[in-house]
């Protein structure tokens, strides 16, 4: 076999291979990203690939009717808003990449959640690429999550990495962070594309044939996307995004990808002083600091995965001497609030384009769905007309370009959310309203345009 070694420039953004250095990469567009690395290939010595023929009984196609399983209890990580994201616990084998802002405490779950499968008598290991043991003490002491079940290692070289993972068979492994992992076969520095792409191929490797669940913790761009080639993305099984302002004290945990749970969960956690706290009634939590009788201000019910959430919309409406009015929008939809302010403007007679419009979702929260368009209507309408809602008032539903309130989906458990949490009415539309079964103790009033709703609430 001869080995031949060439000279490749590697997008270190999106991978994009060429033969020469560019300044724009062709593919993601971004500028002087493109870093010199050797690739070394094996060739026979006529110049033919050389190819396996031989197929042992693992690699020889079988039935999948003819594959045995067994039902295997999902293990429990003792934190309940992280096992609900991740299908209701960790399955044997899987691998999981969890990525966040600097800061945010993709760290300290980790230390958290191996915490709690120690105590269950679980032995579990901690690779950690950016702090040395001395300091993932001090961190383990501040948090409270020292036990004996627990083993910590600072290492970035993946070779000692898998050695260790073998000789010690943990339960659980945790690697902080596949950026800082270093394979010494290639020559280029920790962190491109190409080292990030092998370590993380190397570990799922791994954790298939020893069925070791494994976590990935990967640092993400400027952008909010995971550092690394999309690759990283498409070997795992699962990816969770840790997501949160750090000026707000709640983080929230969404899954992206899993192929063994819903893609629709959420995880809501506050961080204090000694680590991340679950918090059981986000809705509680997001409506405890709301202002009475304050114009502009909404309450509407959004779906996160299979749990209803009440968060407060609030929205101001000031007159601009300037031609082109701003839009500043936190936590929504720019272009969706830019629709319906011109929904508005047409249908209500409301002169929008006067006014410079500023929207947030209080708490932090990042709401992304049509059924809050009504919220997003009345808190708008409430400001301009510097009239507050009713109190103990909710509403919900999806807006169309023609004024129209359309039907959203799990009416039912978002007006039993709202009831729970103490309000007396509840907007909803007319064409759910006929579907729904009577729910006592709340009045619900159906609504087909947002004149009407308006009317009604002014």
């Amino acid at each position: 076999m001869k080995k031949i070694s060439k000279t490749i420039f590697i997008c270190q953004t999106c991978g994009c291979q060429t033969p020469k250095w560019m300044g724009k990469c062709p593919d993601c567009g971004e500028w002087d990203t493109f870093a010199e690395e050797t690739q070394s290939t094996r060739q026979s010595p006529g110049g033919a690939k050389f190819s396996r023929t031989g197929l042992s009984d693992k690699t020889k196609p079988i039935p999948i009717d003819s594959i045995e399983i067994e039902d295997e209890e999902r293990i429990s990580t003792g934190i309940g808003e992280f096992d609900r994201v991740l299908g209701g616990g960790l399955v044997a084998g899987t691998l999981v990449l969890i990525g966040g802002d600097p800061g945010i405490g993709k760290s300290t779950l980790m230390l958290q959640a191996l915490y709690g499968l120690a105590e269950r008598g679980l032995k579990v290991l901690y690779v950690s690429g950016e702090e040395s043991v001395r300091q993932i003490r001090l961190r383990s002491k501040r948090l409270g999550t020292i036990s004996s079940g627990m083993l910590v290692v600072s290492e970035v070289d993946l070779e000692l990495i898998l050695a260790m993972t073998a000789q010690t068979q943990p339960d659980v492994l945790v690697i902080d962070s596949i950026q800082t992992m270093f394979n010494s076969d290639l020559s280029s520095a920790p962190g491109s594309v190409s080292q990030v792409r092998e370590s993380a191929m190397r570990l799922m490797l791994m954790a298939k044939k020893s069925n070791i669940p494994t976590f990935l913790v990967g640092h993400v761009t400027k952008e909010g996307a995971i550092a690394g080639p999309k690759l990283l993305e498409h070997m795992v099984d699962t990816v969770l995004y840790f997501e949160g302002d750090r000026s707000h004290v709640f983080r929230i945990l969404r899954a992206v990808k899993n192929r063994f749970g819903s893609t629709n969960e959420i995880g809501v956690f506050e961080m204090k002083e000694k680590g991340l706290r679950e918090v059981l009634n986000p809705s509680a939590v997001f409506l405890s600091e709301r202002p009475s009788n304050a114009p502009g201000s909404v309450v509407t019910a959004s779906m996160e995965g299979t749990r209803p959430i009440l968060v407060e919309l609030q929205a101001l409406a000031s007159s601009t001497n300037f031609g082109t009015p701003r839009r500043t929008i936190l936590g929504l939809d720019h272009n969706r609030v830019a629709l319906l302010a011109a929904v508005m403007e047409k249908k209500l007679g409301m002169h929008l384009m006067s006014h410079d419009i500023f929207m947030n979702v209080a708490g932090g929260v990042k709401v992304d769905e049509p059924a809050v368009d009504m919220g997003i209507v009345s808190a708008i309408a409430s400001s301009f007309l510097d009239k507050p809602i009713p109190e103990g008032n909710v509403l919900m539903g999806e807006v169309g370009l023609t004024g129209e309130v359309r039907a959203i989906s799990h009416v039912e458990i978002r007006v039993a959310e709202v009831k729970k949490m103490g309000f007396t009415k509840c907007f909803v539309p007319k064409s759910n309203l006929k579907r729904m079964t009577e729910i006592p103790g709340i009045e619900i009033f159906g609504i087909k345009s947002v004149i009407e709703a308006i009317e009604e609430l002014f």
